[in-house]
């Protein structure tokens, strides 16, 4: 979806009919189609409390989201509008309307814990909407996040000596924001004015009876079989890097067919023209790439980007003979009609008969644009007019002996500078591929290095936020006096330290080591290397 081009009105993105929940065909196209970086707000909350009417406010519109003024729900399932981000530019806002929690008409009511789990799914900034202000029963309605445990978990494939802590968890989920309408109560506490975050905390700090979100994560991960949120990204990995594998390979053919006209003039002009096409399909799949583990897709870009070169560089070769080989035919016209009329059956007919083959040569030579195989065509042709020549030589009993040995040591010679010349060219052309290759190598380890310093620092900066959070958790535990509880908290903060020390200590060993990998990847490809 063009961002010139927003959506006039919402659409059904998850359809709930009869509690079945089912993707709208018509609405994932529309999310497919979108090219540009995406922002997915979800909000969740009651029904009647004026989820719609909030969700157009963020549109900038006064209609959109369907409104409701009877105690019966209006949205059903979960509703899509997709527009221009207001504030970042090249971006595209998705905004999700879910249908109302609590519906007492539902049958079922692990209904609602699936639309909730879908909202966190789907979203970067996830909007828990309710009424008044945060009471135990707010509280009590957000169960459906210490449902989530039961419906997702982190790692797909846990050993079972290995516990997952709750970095793993808090690495999925999304920027969380409570909004609560028709507050009518003084920020106080204690006599203090507090703001509005304090006062959040406050009301979900750990209290006796009420768990915390760190032990409801890990106790339910570790129940029974659940969806994965690892396998969920494992799947992506997969499809996007398929397709940005698709992108760039499409990209370097697209390329290599506008620049490229057949046959080129020499090898190296076909080299240089794939170079450039090969640089701009890497950063293509760079661009496009998602947790490309061990390279695998890179890898097979690199060997599909090779496959292609081959078949260009044997298309080029198979245009260039046929080109020189309709040249010489036209060419070549007088001196075969000269040899069917008997030109050279008559004394001194030898002689005769190498000027006209030696004109043939010469024009040939003269034409431009004859690519690669100009010189074997043009070897191929002469070999093939030797039978006839040595029987003109023997015809013509004008020629001295010593004249006939000449003449025939003449050829060997000529034919023997021809071989030459054509070895000498051959040569040319195989350090050219092989410089050609060198080339891509550097720039694949070029381009690659930069992509894993910036993942690596990506990493890094996430496992501080991650380290941030758990010392401010464990600063909470030890207010509320939960000495134990921070005990356990303490031992995952160390762990995670130490991951990151190793991590940074690890860094550039790492980079090395994909270095060697794909460098014995471009040898193994290279049989000249060897």
């Amino acid at each position: 979806m063009a961002s010139e081009s927003p959506m006039k009105i919402p659409i059904c993105l998850v359809e709930n009919w009869n509690e079945q929940l089912t993707v709208n065909s018509e609405a994932l196209k529309i999310l497919e189609n979108i090219c540009q970086p995406v922002v997915v707000v979800a909000i969740v909350g009651t029904y009647r409390t004026g989820k719609s009417c909030l969700m157009n406010h963020l549109a900038g519109q006064n209609h959109g989201f369907p409104l409701g003024s009877t105690v019966k729900a209006k949205t059903k399932g979960i509703w899509m509008l997709c527009m221009p981000h207001p504030s970042k530019p090249n971006h595209t806002l998705v905004l999700l309307d879910t249908e109302g929690l609590g519906d007492v008409e539902k049958v079922d009511p692990k209904n609602d814990s699936w639309i909730f789990a879908l909202a966190v799914l789907l979203s970067s900034l996830f909007v828990y909407n309710s009424m008044g202000n945060i009471d135990r029963i707010a509280l009590e309605q957000l169960h459906y996040v210490t449902e989530l445990t039961q419906l997702i978990r982190a790692k797909s494939d846990p050993t079972p000596d290995e516990v997952e802590d709750s970095s793993e968890f808090v690495r999925f989920f999304p920027d969380f924001v409570w909004t609560v309408r028709d507050f009518m109560l003084e920020l106080e506490l204690d006599g203090q004015p507090i703001t509005e975050d304090e006062y959040l905390e406050n009301a979900l700090k750990l209290i006796k009876g009420l768990a915390t979100l760190l032990k409801t994560y890990v106790d339910a991960i570790n129940k029974g079989t659940i969806p994965c949120l690892e396998n969920a990204v494992t799947t992506l990995a997969q499809r996007e890097n398929s397709a940005a594998l698709q992108k760039a390979a499409d990209h370097y053919s697209e390329q290599m067919a506008q620049r490229v006209q057949f046959p080129t003039d020499t090898l190296q002009e076909l080299l240089e023209v794939h170079t450039a096409c090969e640089r701009e399909a890497i950063t293509v799949f760079m661009e496009h790439s998602f947790k490309d583990e061990n390279l695998g897709f890179q890898k097979k870009l690199i060997e599909t980007i090779e496959r292609k070169k081959e078949a260009l560089l044997l298309q080029n070769e198979e245009a260039s003979v046929k080109y020189c080989q309709d040249l010489l035919k036209q060419l070549s016209e007088p001196l075969m009609q000269g040899i069917s009329r008997g030109a050279f059956s008559i004394p001194g007919g030898h002689r005769l008969y190498l000027e006209a083959k030696e004109k043939v040569e010469l024009d040939y030579k003269l034409v431009p644009r004859k690519g690669v195989k100009a010189m074997e065509v043009l070897q191929s042709f002469l070999q093939s007019q030797s039978v006839i020549e040595k029987s003109i030589l023997h015809s013509d009993e004008a020629l001295t002996k010593g004249e006939k040995a000449i003449a025939e040591e003449r050829a060997k010679k000529e034919a023997a500078e021809k071989e030459q010349e054509l070895l000498r060219q051959q040569n040319k052309e195989q350090q050219e591929k092989m410089e050609a290759q060198e080339r891509s190598f550097r720039e694949n380890m070029k381009q690659l290095k930069e992509k894993m310093e910036r993942e690596k620092e990506s990493i890094l900066r996430e496992q501080e936020r991650v380290l941030k959070h758990m010392l401010k958790v464990q600063k909470e535990l030890l207010t509320e006096g939960f000495r134990e509880k921070s005990e356990a908290l303490n031992k995952e903060i160390n762990q995670l330290k130490e991951e990151i020390k190793r991590f940074e200590e690890n860094k550039y060993m790492n980079i090395l080591k994909i270095i060697c990998v794909v460098g014995i990847g471009f040898l193994i490809g290279n049989p000249w290397c060897v």
